[in-house]
């Protein structure tokens, strides 16, 4: 969606394909971080986005026994924003969407599935889709895929993907959420067990986080001990642990990070969890993605309007890309793999003690993880050229 915005505003014919008829998934992210929030300025759109129902949160924070530790603080962040906005996904797919229907070479299709690649002398020149009126063709002088860490487009172009590994999955369920209940997003670390609570208002999306494939195990001890064990972790909670009626109230995440070892075939770009699925870790995944896209609108727009862009315009995209998303996805691992799993598996008592008792003696530590995951390794900036339509 950002992609088509910026490349429509450059005056770029777009049809942005969506399968379903409107944005609203749960397994979708909420986290809007400072970088995003920039470019969002830089297309002078950040004033109407802040019009829209949001949380505002300057730091992160965890709980770990009978200490918070605040692990990230945002406010110090050279950018317009020293907050990460929780929105829902899809409160900010439908306005990127309204802003991008301003330009008239924008198209959204809505209920429009890609279901393949059109190829002519071994380059894709479009898409196969299904849509509410039968199956259909749309030719273009480049497809990119978006279609998240399951990519059809992707796995028909074969390309190759390089598999990282999770120890972790998610089990993503939501509860109501009273008056007097806390405002803020929150998580909740303690051993065998982390949660991590975001307010959509109206309720709770919870985040349940468990070992890789251990959701067999889980069910198989029963729901009233899994509301038993929430009840534990949040007791503010134990009122409506009951609207878990059954396990189809508790939907799997399985966790996966890869990356493709090459993004693009002649034709073809992939971006997002389509060239780099993300770890949950840090909620970086979505600005990972807009990056992606800025990033790829400003490389392509020229090109994209003289003609169709070269294998090289390609390439340059995913050098530009690759080490921010190896580096992230090297940390994220590493927090996996020393904190989540020792945790879960109960070979540590509580949550990182040394680290938490540094930030809490040095605050000023604080802003080296707030920048990685406000900022992020490279942020993307939009350049002049596509900021013209900027209002």
């Amino acid at each position: 969606m950002m992609l088509g915005l910026l490349l429509a505003r450059a005056g770029v014919d777009v049809v942005v394909l969506e399968k379903h008829a409107d944005f609203l998934r749960d397994f979708r992210g909420d986290t809007i971080h400072p970088s995003t929030l920039d470019v969002l300025a830089e297309l002078g759109l950040l004033e109407q986005f802040l019009a829209l129902p949001h949380q505002e949160v300057p730091e992160f924070q965890a709980v770990s026994g009978k200490r918070t530790v605040t692990f990230a603080d945002f406010r110090h962040l050279p950018t317009r924003c020293g907050f990460v906005v929780f929105i829902p996904q899809w409160d900010f797919l439908d306005f990127l969407a309204r802003e991008a229907r301003r330009s008239p070479a924008f198209n959204l299709r809505m209920e429009t599935e890609a279901t393949g690649l059109v190829t002519d002398a071994g380059r894709v020149v479009g898409v196969r889709a299904r849509g509410a009126e039968g199956n259909l063709e749309v030719r273009a002088d480049l497809v990119v895929a978006c279609d998240g860490r399951t990519s059809t487009l992707r796995r028909e172009a074969d390309l190759p993907v390089k598999e990282l590994g999770a120890p972790i999955d998610v089990l993503w369920f939501r509860l109501s959420r009273r008056p007097d209940d806390p405002e803020a997003a929150m998580g909740r670390f303690e051993v065998g067990r982390v949660v991590v609570l975001i307010n959509r208002g109206g309720h709770w999306q919870v985040g349940y986080v468990i070992p890789k494939d251990g959701a067999g195990a889980l069910r198989d001890r029963g729901l009233p001990a899994f509301r038993a064990d929430i009840t534990a972790l949040m007791p503010f909670m134990a009122d409506r642990v009951p609207e878990l009626e059954s396990w189809n109230d508790v939907p799997l995440l399985s966790v996966q990070v890869n990356r493709l070892t090459r993004w693009w075939a002649p034709g073809l770009l992939c971006i997002g969890d389509a060239a780099h699925a993300m770890s949950p870790v840090g909620g970086v995944g979505i600005n990972l993605a807009i990056a992606d896209a800025v990033a790829a609108a400003n490389l392509l727009a020229g090109p994209l309007r003289s003609g169709r862009p070269a294998n090289a315009d390609l390439a340059r995209i995913q050098r530009r890309r690759e080490i921010p998303t190896r580096l992230t996805q090297s940390l994220q691992v590493l927090v996996q793999n020393r904190v989540l799993d020792p945790l879960l598996q109960g070979r540590v008592k509580a949550l990182t003690p040394i680290g938490a008792r540094l930030v809490d003696r040095f605050p000023v530590l604080r802003r080296i993880p707030g920048r990685v995951i406000g900022l992020g390794i490279r942020p993307e900036h939009v350049v002049p050229e596509l900021r013209k339509g900027a209002h």
